[in-house]
């Protein structure tokens, strides 16, 4: 963890100190897994700011972090340090957070916006955390090969989603990365149907999306498939998509744009006459939060880099129809994409 910090303070001008308030942070500077706790670190000091109820485990988790008392008051912790500027997640601290730590700020010291770059090292990974991700990532494709035995028709949306999440936490995961999305028949051209007490009927297409937390990094994935039978439409759609993704998986590398790969999945389906029901991006980056950057999308100007992990997953949804979404997670590795998910991807009909 120290050498995460040193990748911080390489970027920072000297003499500053850093103010860590989010458990993202929290858990990538110091490994400490609870969000109850600061991290205040200078270029040669770190301190772990908790309370009583996780000394044990700071102690243990946060190896090189000086522990200090929460109760001792952030004027007394302040002044631990000789450093005057201290910078901090100005999007994670509230006003009234910020107004009380101003308030115990030392002669001459100031806070300074610095979100962005205490957030910039985790872009990309380590070969750590891409093993960790990778680790995630089975569980999810053992999880959809569970699932596939489960689809039929007559169960609910809910009960599907219900199934894939106790199979994950059963097998190890510790959290979901987000709320599944299990989405079916005309339900399934909302990108972010979240499961509902529909019942799956024959005809329908079924598009789950889901991720677990294995520790501390999340996996994400999606797969649609048909439940009886599939309309030629069906095929169609599911073929345009299939297409597009696997021309941007052979696409991606490290040096490639983000904003070209998502235009080279985009193109496919504009061409197909599906533009306008692809709304959203091609992808995002994945790691200690569902939701990272850099994302593959078309404003984005971003390069790719070596240690991104990056969902690949164009979408078509057309409206009182329904839609299809095929999404992988890839990892930047020696220049290439290395694909992380390893679920079929040909279109099944349970």
């Amino acid at each position: 963890m120290t050498d995460r910090a040193a990748r911080l303070f390489n970027t920072l001008d000297a003499g500053m100190a850093v103010l860590i308030s989010s458990y993202p942070n929290i858990f990538y500077y110091s490994g400490f897994t609870s969000g109850d706790a600061f991290l205040l670190m200078t270029e040669n000091e770190r301190f772990i700011i908790t309370d009583s109820r996780y000394f044990v485990q700071a102690r243990e988790q946060a190896v090189g972090f000086e522990l200090v008392d929460i109760a001792e008051g952030f004027g007394k912790i302040f002044a631990k340090i000789s450093e005057k500027t201290i910078g901090f997640e100005d999007a994670c601290v509230s006003v009234e957070r910020y107004e009380k730590l101003c308030a115990a700020l030392g002669e001459g010291q100031e806070l300074k916006k610095l979100q962005e770059k205490i957030n910039a090292p985790r872009r990309t990974k380590d070969e750590d955390e891409i093993k960790k991700i990778a680790e995630a990532e089975r569980l999810g494709d053992e999880a959809f090969s569970y699932i596939l035995t489960k689809i039929k028709t007559g169960v609910t949306e809910a009960e599907i989603a219900f199934e894939l999440e106790f199979f994950m936490k059963r097998n190890g995961a510790s959290a979901l990365s987000f709320e599944t999305i299990a989405a079916s028949g005309k339900r399934g051209a909302m990108p972010h149907g979240t499961a509902s007490k529909k019942v799956i009927e024959r005809g329908d297409m079924l598009t789950l999306d889901f991720g677990c937390v294995l520790e501390g990094y999340c996996s994400d994935m999606t797969r649609t498939v048909a439940v009886g039978t599939a309309a030629p439409w069906q095929h169609e759609v599911y073929n345009t998509v299939l297409k597009a993704q696997l021309a941007a998986l052979s696409f991606i590398e490290a040096g490639k744009s983000c904003a070209e790969a998502d235009s080279v999945a985009r193109q496919i389906i504009t061409d197909a006459g599906y533009g306008e029901n692809f709304g959203h991006s091609l992808g995002h980056s994945v790691g200690i939060e569902i939701h990272e950057n850099p994302n593959l999308s078309p404003k984005s100007t971003d390069i790719i880099e070596n240690g991104n992990v990056l969902t690949v997953e164009p979408g078509i949804y057309i409206d009182g129809m329904g839609g299809v979404r095929i999404e992988d997670l890839t990892a930047i590795v020696n220049g290439k994409a290395v694909n992380l998910t390893h679920s079929d991807k040909g279109l099944i009909i349970l």
